[in-house]
């Protein structure tokens, strides 16, 4: 998978020219962009460790959904090689305190439409996954970057990894049909 500049979660997976039917299941679930970091100074500001690409692109969204409550960013910016952000209703250092490690997550409808050429991790995952003969492998748990290629991690009668390359081992993704169909030997 490819870092495009402007990528806004999970790098999204590049596609073949043709584009899959889109996703619809996944539409209205939540995507974490990251998680908030240490508190930072005294006024409620907070580290905050982006998965987004670049790392500010995470400051666009609003809201943000940490842990389980919705918080606006309202200042945002880097200090020295960390994001910081002072979040409204976090005023002091004890109630940043309250938020380390909490994932920060927007709704999936938050994010901007995949380019032709890409799909967000986010709506592979819970799909079906079927051999080009037919056999049901399980389904798509998440996936692992690994440098070389992604990894789809596959939940069955027992977990499979499969690298997500399109033509050698993805050949369709059918969010229609909920299906991702690949060429893999199922005894491997």
């Amino acid at each position: 998978m490819q870092h495009g500049t402007d990528s806004p979660a999970e790098p999204p997976a590049e596609r073949p020219a043709e584009p899959p039917t889109e996703p619809q299941s996944q539409a209205g679930g939540r995507v974490e962009l990251g998680r908030i970091g240490a508190p930072h100074g005294v006024r409620g500001w907070v580290r905050v460790v982006s998965d987004t690409d670049p790392p500010e692109n995470i400051l666009a969204y609003r809201p943000w959904l940490v842990g389980d409550i919705e918080m606006d960013p309202v200042e945002g910016q880097r200090s020295g090689k960390a994001l910081i952000a002072r979040l409204g209703g976090c005023d002091d250092r004890d109630a940043a305190a309250d938020l380390v490690g909490k994932p920060i997550a927007v709704q999936r409808g938050q994010l901007p439409p995949p380019r032709a050429d890409e799909l967000y991790w986010v709506d592979l995952e819970g799909l079906a996954v079927r051999t080009l003969d037919g056999v049901e492998l399980g389904r798509v748990s998440h996936l692992l970057p690994t440098g070389a290629n992604d990894v789809l991690v596959v939940q069955g009668e027992r977990e499979r990894l499969l690298p997500f390359v399109w033509d050698q081992v993805v050949r369709d993704v059918d969010f229609g049909q909920g299906l991702i169909l690949v060429d893999w030997d199922p005894d491997f």
